[in-house]
């Protein structure tokens, strides 16, 4: 189990390391949307495609270093499959300055999650699970999630709260 994990980390980071290669440059306009804009994030960060934010639909979230994390969750059953990407490199392209992000769900819920904590401990965006689109009655259409599997602190309060499920925005402060 332990090899598992080492091996889906390792790959997280040769992930994260290849998106970083394209990433732009810092006060660059990011693409537009084509499609319905599934997340925004906003505060401090420079690079933008929208008057103060950076705005986000499927296809741009899923070119994000797309790449997979296999963990348990407290919310359901079994080894469940994420495909999606490192919150670390969403707040490399959007140049975030900030210290903590303000992750906020559909339903107004809300949590604090300060950036080098949780990148540190794996934090993780999926866009999928167990390679289906995540619909809102299903914790989507994103859910933050962390290798719960890989360290048991990932399993106290603290980070099962920032867990936020149906993700819609990110405020970076």
């Amino acid at each position: 189990m332990l090899s598992t994990v080492r091996g889906a980390v390792r790959a997280l980071m040769t992930a994260l390391a290849l998106s970083l290669l394209a990433l732009p440059a810092a006060g660059e306009t990011l693409p537009a949307p084509n499609g319905r804009v599934i997340l925004e994030v906003s505060g401090t960060i420079a690079n933008t495609n929208a008057p103060g934010k950076a705005r986000f639909d499927r296809e741009a979230l899923e070119a994000i270093a797309t790449t997979t994390l296999s963990t348990s969750t407290p919310w359901t059953k079994g080894v469940q499959t994420f495909e999606g990407f490192p919150l670390a490199a969403l707040l490399e392209i959007v140049g975030a300055t900030g210290t903590s992000l303000k992750a906020v769900a559909l339903n107004d819920y809300s949590a604090v999650v300060p950036i080098d904590d949780s990148v540190a401990a794996g934090a993780f965006v999926a866009v999928r699970a167990n390679g289906e689109r995540m619909s809102v009655r299903e914790r989507g259409p994103l859910w933050i999630v962390f290798p719960y599997d890989a360290d048991s602190r990932l399993t106290t309060d603290t980070y099962l709260n920032r867990s936020v499920w149906q993700l819609k925005a990110l405020i970076v402060e």
